[in-house]
């Protein structure tokens, strides 16, 4: 697969840098491999011809790939963006159908290829691999041929469009300042595209490509100053799309948030660019006197936007928004009942989703557009449930098992560049591949995940004391929950690196990964020692209180935090008897943890037999509740129960639809199958129209 890897003339002569290590190694990995300034934030136009008789195929295919992005055009029109993240020896690349964009004989390719050069969550940038690799196919019959490929006679240029600008987020992605009078290169500036060996290993399949929908703004209001408004009516994720007519050199600023900064929206308001969740989303574009058509490359995480032209004749004759995320039909998945809160909040969490899910599971899509395996524990589920799709849940679970090339502990964050290990999230891995199984019923996935799994519970036993549960796992942040204030007090020094000790969080989360990866065992027969039950006796003989009939957060404190009650009940090894103390505890205590943990909350409950509790909270109206997000004007889910409860907040956080999956799999009772066993609480009605996953029936209705 691409026999030809093609780069620019700057990039053709550097050696790739090896950015993988550990966490706390990363200073000393990056300190050796300085990064050249001038190669970071790099726009590659390129350009090539392919020539083709459409009478002799049935259909047309492009295969491609970039590192780290590329946008495609062919005859002038969108074809084509992507590849999702990847590591680059499992590197992901589209197969696209183009037969509606050729035309017979000569069909021009535009290629927009960028190369960020920052470390970051988002891509593995940073590392020197920087190029495009691109082959047309003909099918006749089912049989493809490979009829030409992007070689040295396709040309480039560098754009000097894209002008000094600042990064957002956690070095997350550059703004677009941009200057039209230099937005097509002259002829002379094109040289050939360089041809380099690569050692890239290619996925054996193709990934998808996103969703692309343009969408005007829902509501669009002029400013005396010649500017305009705009509100998309809710959050979006995509990229401007901006045509302006006005004299040469104009300065026309372009300011995007999620918020205004005060007040309703009217035409003297401002969009409050500098977000709370640390991204100033603040640019502009420099006009050339013609009529300029902008188009942002990277995308944004927004609601509104502002147009504020420094010449007040200038004309801004168009605006759209080029929304972007993994495939989503809105109509797959609604939910009506006679309760408009446990509805808003359904809708507040399957937007967030939607948006939040882009060709990774990203944690926001504002701040770090990374996907950390603890966020794909809910966020994941949440998506399989709203779409039926299986396939972005298990690219996740994919990424994350090749992160073991870094550690075979796991890395929290993968693919992305950004080293961070959190032993909590790398527990989770059975829970993840379960899931995966329980959907789709594919043992060879299943099978083939065993190594890894053998590996990563190796890794953490090697920090177990005689007894069985670990002490002081300092190579990887102990989480237990986030933001820090919302752990309910947990009595335990969670410092970097941890304290020395048993703590109750991570212990559960080890009990329950040990639990799992038995039941994976068994279902392929695999023989194994049997370790949990022993492991879970020792866990409770450690941590719970019989006396109080609940968990302490460490075998040396007498305080039980929310966080060290809901774990047991979810992997099922409370102790007997002592079930409806540990659901008292758990209800007594509400919300008192950070969205992430609130899944776990959730599903303890219904684990519990407690639905009715579990809808209760679900449909809170108190200051620490899904409500809130909607009565402070959400439209996607929050990072935190509210816009205050966290310094850098990101209103768009798919960590926090735990409701979605608790709705459907426990309140509706629906099982893979498609069958229901309802748990709903008297007096509450509801219709639904619900996504199958591999099944003959694609989607189900019901009335309950």
């Amino acid at each position: 697969m691409f026999n030809k890897w093609l780069t620019a003339e700057e990039f053709a002569p550097l050696t790739p840098f090896n950015l993988f290590s550990k966490e706390d190694d990363r200073p000393e990995t990056l300190a050796a491999h300085p990064h050249p300034e001038e190669l970071k934030n790099f726009h590659m136009l390129v350009g090539g011809i392919l020539t083709v008789d459409p009478s002799e195929y049935d259909r047309f295919f492009i295969h491609i790939t970039a590192d780290d992005y590329y946008k495609m055009k062919i005859n002038g029109a969108f074809a084509a963006q992507g590849p999702a993240s990847g590591y680059f020896f499992h590197y992901n690349w589209n197969r696209i159908d183009v037969t509606d964009l050729l035309r017979n004989g000569e069909n021009t390719v535009s290629l927009h290829v960028y190369y960020q050069g920052l470390i970051n969550h988002v891509w593995n940038s940073g590392d020197l691999r920087m190029g495009f690799a691109l082959e047309l196919y003909g099918e006749k019959d089912g049989i493809a041929t490979l009829l030409a490929e992007a070689d040295e006679t396709w040309q480039y240029a560098v754009s000097p469009a894209y002008l000094p600008s600042h990064t957002v987020g956690y070095d997350t992605q550059y703004t677009e300042n941009f200057d039209a009078r230099l937005a097509d290169p002259k002829p002379g500036e094109y040289r050939p595209c360089v041809p380099v060996s690569h050692d890239y290993t290619f996925a054996p399949e193709p990934t998808p490509t996103l969703q692309i929908t343009d969408k005007r703004p829902l509501v669009t209001l002029p400013r005396e100053d010649g500017g305009i408004l705009c509100d998309m009516g809710e959050e979006v994720v995509g990229t401007l799309i901006l045509r302006f007519r006005g004299k040469e050199g104009t300065k026309v600023h372009i300011y995007c948030g999620e918020e205004l900064e005060e007040g309703d929206l009217a035409p003297t308001a401002a969009v409050r660019h500098k977000m709370r969740c640390n991204c100033d989303y603040s640019e502009y574009v420099i006009l050339s006197g013609e009529c300029d058509t902008v188009e942002q490359y990277d995308y944004k995480a927004f609601r509104y936007f502002s147009l504020r032209p420094e010449d007040p004749d200038t004309v801004i004759e168009d605006v759209l928004v080029r929304v972007r995320h993994w495939p989503f039909d809105d109509g797959a998945c609604t939910i009506e009942s006679n309760d408009p809160i446990l509805d808003s909040v359904f809708r507040l969490c399957k937007n967030g989703v939607k948006y939040g899910s882009q060709e990774i599971y990203v944690d926001c899509p504002s701040r770090e557009k990374g996907q950390y395996s603890g966020d794909m524990t809910v966020t994941a589920l949440s998506h399989i449930l709203l779409t039926g799709d299986i396939s972005l849940a298990r690219k996740g679970i994919g990424d994350l098992m090749r992160s073991a090339r870094i550690c075979p502990g796991l890395m929290a964050v993968a693919p992305g560049g950004l080293m961070q290990e959190i032993a909590d999230y790398s527990l989770q891995l059975p829970i993840l591949l379960l899931r995966d199984y329980r959907f789709t019923r594919d043992e060879e996935f299943l099978r083939a995940s065993i190594p890894c799994l053998d590996g990563m519970l190796d890794y953490f036993r090697r920090f177990a004391r005689a007894d069985g549960l670990l002490d002081g796992v300092k190579e990887k942040w102990n989480l237990v929950d986030w933001p820090e204030n919302l752990r309910d007090d947990y009595d335990f020094p969670l410092t970097r690196p941890v304290a020395d000790g048993v703590h109750n969080v991570l212990n559960a989360f080890y009990v329950g990964a040990v639990k799992l990866t038995e039941e994976i065992k068994d279902i392929l027969s695999i023989p194994h020692e049997n370790r949990w039950k022993a492991l879970a006796d020792t866990f409770n003989g450690v941590f719970f209180d019989p006396k109080k009939g609940i968990y302490r957060d460490s075998e040396t404190t007498s305080h039980s935090a929310l966080h060290s009650n809901i774990l047991a009940p979810y992997f099922g090894f409370v102790p007997k008897g002592y079930e409806e103390s540990v659901g008292d505890f758990i209800v007594s205590k509400e919300l008192c943890c950070g969205v992430y943990m609130s899944f776990f909350l959730l599903k303890s409950l219904t684990a519990l037999g407690r639905y009715e509790d579990a809808y209760r909270i679900i449909t809170s109206t108190a200051e620490n509740s899904w409500y809130n997000m909607v009565r402070e004007g959400g439209t996607c889910c929050f990072e935190a129960w509210g816009k205050d409860k966290k310094e850098n907040t990101s209103l768009c956080h798919p960590w926090a639809s735990a409701p979605v999956s608790v709705i459907i799999e426990d309140l509706m009772g629906m099982a893979p199958d498609g069958t229901f066993t309802p748990h709903l609480p008297e007096g509450i009605h509801l219709r639904a129209r619900l996504p199958l996953v591999n099944s003959d029936k694609t989607h189900i209705n019901i009335e309950i």
